[in-house]
């Protein structure tokens, strides 16, 4: 399984810095990952947000695709919704051949209103719409419909689809799903022999709400305003637009460590090694093809980063498949180095 970094560009007015210049240390942030060994650089999509949320995903993708060289490069997720086929058809094409090959497309329904009211978009019929545009995409790429094609065929695509509704459809599209959970992958699976796809072909992946850490007890107070603005804005962005209540502002005392039922937590500021005992646990048995981080939550100091980014590439990895190899080839696996299933 590859390991690698999300992306959202995030620029919180208390932790401001000009504009240029956060997108000129992100980018330098996705060439050291790839320097270090990153499996993945991987960007989101989100718009009007007062922070700046990325909302260009396959923009800064190819940027970054220009000044790597072995990470695959993804997004987590892009809103089909708001684009039209051919337009995202085209875009991701261009970022495959910049990247020579190394795409990935995650889709998301969205949530909010105010970004589907932005694109003139039917909020009400997003879960019909999606499924028809990642099919249009893919028609687009496999009949011509667009020029030049990508290099991949197929491209790998993903879907960010959460509860058992998503999870079918990521499984009746034939792609991969990009939540792990052993609940979520029966519908998951039921969706791809519902769509006439071989359950084999299976594959997950997920964002990890966990950033890396030497000392993790040092780390939390100064990650945690940080994180209380991030999930402010994501609880308060998805009322907008409707006459739902605003729900009460979050702080820090308001995250636990762990979480309760043997999930993860909003967030857990863990070891390398920490992590990788908590990834083995949670993934055992599925056919994980991609771990991804955050790189930074909200505007975090960037010594945390930086050593996240140190952590997540190059120590984490290790450990991981340190781990595979000692619990040796699962039956009817690949190896012990890769969970089976995995592309």
């Amino acid at each position: 399984m590859d390991v690698g970094l999300l992306f959202d560009l995030r620029n919180p007015q208390a932790w401001h810095r000009p504009w240029a210049d956060h997108y000129a240390r992100s980018l330098e942030y996705c060439e050291e990952a790839d320097r270090r060994g990153a499996g993945g650089l991987w960007f989101t999509e989100h718009h009007l947000f007062e922070d700046g949320y990325l909302p260009r995903p396959l923009t800064f993708a190819a940027a970054a695709a220009a000044r790597t060289r072995r990470a695959r490069i993804g997004t987590a997720v892009v809103l089909p919704n708001l684009h039209t086929p051919a337009d995202l058809a085209e875009d991701a094409a261009v970022v495959d051949l910049i990247s020579g090959g190394r795409l990935e497309i995650g889709f998301g329904a969205g949530y909010r209103r105010p970004e589907y009211d932005l694109y003139g978009a039917d909020f009400g019929r997003r879960f019909t719409q999606v499924e028809q545009r990642v099919r249009e995409v893919r028609r687009l790429w496999e009949e011509g419909g667009v020029t030049p094609a990508p290099i991949q065929t197929p491209v790998p695509l993903w879907g960010g689809f959460y509860g058992p509704r998503g999870a079918r459809l990521a499984g009746r599209l034939g792609i991969g799903l990009l939540h792990i959970s052993r609940e979520m992958f029966a519908p998951y699976r039921e969706g791809l022999i519902e769509g006439g796809h071989d359950p084999a072909l299976a594959r997950v992946s997920d964002l990890l709400p966990v950033i890396l850490a030497d000392d993790p007890e040092a780390a939390w107070p100064r990650i945690a305003p940080h994180l209380a603005h991030q999930m402010n804005t994501y609880r308060q962005g998805s009322v907008e637009g409707t006459d739902h209540p605003r729900p009460r502002l979050l702080t820090a005392d308001d995250f636990p460590d762990k979480g309760t039922d043997g999930g993860w937590a909003t967030l857990e500021i863990l070891t390398p090694q920490e992590a990788a005992a908590r990834i083995e646990e949670r993934t055992q048995g599925l056919p994980v093809k991609h771990l991804i981080f955050w790189a930074s939550i909200a505007g975090m100091p960037d010594d945390l980063v930086v050593r996240n980014i140190e952590l997540v590439s190059e120590h984490l990895p290790r450990l991981l498949a340190e781990r595979a190899a000692a619990a040796g080839p699962v039956p009817g696996g690949t190896g012990p180095a890769e969970v089976p299933g995995g592309e």
